[in-house]
């Protein structure tokens, strides 16, 4: 080794070489110095995200339960994680952007990102929350509390602007304005978040609150062109409104008033008019307008129930609850085991994929927006847990499960429901089960897997019902008459869940087989 330094240093030229090197370590210097800042706003992102990580992974479906939770993870995935890359892709180091690159393709999407924000804004809807409310993270049962900064309420208001939808454009641009105001440190500047609300407020016809607005941004931004333009268009269109009024003095008050007037028009009309159904569905979502009376909750009872001494029930007869009396909804608790549910959730989780309802016209399967949750489904050959649980089904009810449907199950994550639907096929709907070749539907039986922190009610509008969720317990009901007539009472729906994740799975029970287990009726309501 000592003879070869010794001939490399007499070599020609290689003093020029020892300065090339010095020269590339001055280069090299230079890059590091550069490259540390970069990695200073990447370490201080990773370390932010490692600690949110950390708590999320302890309970991935307690964190995910959490709205915003859900919504900020697809934000930070669809948008930020994409401007980190932005930033890394400018060092030379391949193996993370490679390997960041190759993610990408399991990332989600735009459409992803935005339908996680509509979940939010169902969810605030459906359970009348505030947007300050949602941002603070200050909903029932949340375990994993998570606050919205201006950025995300900012980019649920764009997502709101995008759809014209100017009623939640306005909530969530307000949110971020307070947020900011406030105090609170964000990039986006407050003159854009105003600049959405403006024209939001302007959209739903509030001309004096929008001229108001409009005014504060020149205090904030002189030069702003579209707000020196609005402000010329709203100063006219008020002037304008004005010499309307004068010339209709006695219309004055009216005309002031109108859009309280339009409120108290609109009240009383929902005063005198039935709810509709929409309202019926989120009231009992949220624990309201259940109509069970005193006396008529007075007739529901609990009982060990063996099913006319069935061999498999006498020694250990289910525990059956009486939920509703018209129609008649009952619970089985204990029905299905822990062990049971974690199997029947391993062997669907491979093969969740988007729900889908029966088509009445082709009678096929198809997507639909008013069902948002993953589903599979399972038959009794394919483990011996499914073809047990078909069979205490069987036992319970007295019904045929060969003609049944494959046993369903269903994962309703954040915003999660099924609005209000008929399991069975109506009249005008011959072809819904044509395929099927086993009749219409005659009965559901629907198992709870999960607990739900809040929200996830099975509600039947049209009767005032409500049955919560609780894991381990199953609900019954026949859609259709002992005289084959369809029970319209049995329309019902799945609510948002708000906080949680919910798991179930039905068995849907058709006519065919069941002939002699559930005789005919000759009154076509009995």
């Amino acid at each position: 080794m000592d003879i070869c330094l010794m001939r490399l240093s007499l070599c020609p030229g290689m003093t020029d070489l020892l300065y090339t090197e010095k020269d590339l370590v001055t280069s090299l210097k230079e890059y590091i110095r550069q490259e540390e800042n970069r990695l200073e706003q990447v370490k201080e992102w990773a370390d932010k995200l490692d600690s949110l990580t950390n708590t999320a992974t302890q309970d991935p479906e307690g964190f995910l339960g959490h709205p915003v939770n859900a919504f900020k993870l697809m934000k930070r995935l669809n948008s930020e994680w994409g401007d980190l890359e932005s930033l890394v892709l400018k060092d030379t180091t391949n193996g993370f952007i490679s390997n960041l690159t190759m993610q990408r393709q399991f990332f989600p999407t735009e459409e992803d990102q935005t339908g996680a924000a509509k979940a939010l804004l169902r969810l605030q809807d459906t359970y009348q929350l505030s947007a300050n409310t949602i941002s603070n993270g200050d909903l029932p049962g949340v375990v994993h509390k998570s606050r919205m900064t201006v950025a995300d309420c900012f980019e649920l208001g764009k997502i709101a602007y995008s759809e014209a939808d100017y009623y939640h454009t306005e909530l969530w641009m307000a949110q971020a304005l307070t947020q900011l105001d406030e105090g609170e440190e964000s990039t986006i500047e407050k003159v854009t978040v105003m600049d959405y609300l403006n024209y939001a407020i302007y959209q739903q016809g509030e001309l004096e609150r929008a001229l108001e607005l409009t005014k504060r941004m020149l205090k904030l931004d002189p030069n702003h062109q579209r707000a020196n333009g609005n402000l010329k268009y709203f100063e006219f269109q008020l002037e304008k409104q004005r010499k309307a009024e004068a010339e209709k003095k006695e219309q004055e008050d009216k005309k002031r008033e109108k859009k309280v007037l339009d409120k108290r028009e609109a009240q009383r009309k929902r005063s005198k008019d039935p709810l509709p159904e929409r309202k019926k569905y989120e009231k009992l979502c949220r624990g309201e307008g259940v109509k069970l009376t005193p006396r008529r909750q007075s007739r529901l009872f609990c009982r060990y129930f063996d099913n006319n001494r069935n061999p498999r029930l006498l020694l250990a007869p289910v525990k059956q609850e009486d939920e509703w009396d018209r129609p008649r909804i009952v619970r089985y608790h204990d029905i299905i085991s822990d062990s049971e549910i974690t199997t029947v959730k391993e062997l669907a989780k491979p093969r969740l994929k988007r729900a889908t309802v029966h088509d009445p016209n082709t009678g096929k399967l198809t997507t639909a927006h008013y069902r948002v949750s993953k589903s599979a489904w399972l038959s009794a050959y394919e483990h011996s847990t499914i073809e047990k649980i078909n069979q205490r089904i069987e036992d319970v009810t007295d019904l045929e499960m060969d003609t049944a449907e494959e046993l369903q199950v269903a994962n309703y994550g954040v915003g999660g429901q099924y609005e209000p639907h008929f399991d069975f096929g109506r009249k005008d709907e011959p072809d819904a089960f044509k395929e099927l070749g086993t009749g219409n539907r005659i009965a559901t039986w629907l198992f709870y897997m999960s607990d739900v922190s809040a929200g996830g009610a099975t509600v039947f509008p049209d009767v005032g019902a409500a049955v919560w969720p609780k894991k381990g317990t199953a609900v019954f009901w026949y859609n259709l008459f002992a005289s084959g007539e369809g029970d319209y009472s049995t329309r019902h729906a799945a609510c948002p869940v708000l906080v949680g994740n919910k798991w179930v799975s039905n068995k849907w029970i058709h006519e065919r087989g069941q002939e002699f287990r559930r005789p005919c009726a000759m009154s076509e309501m009995e």
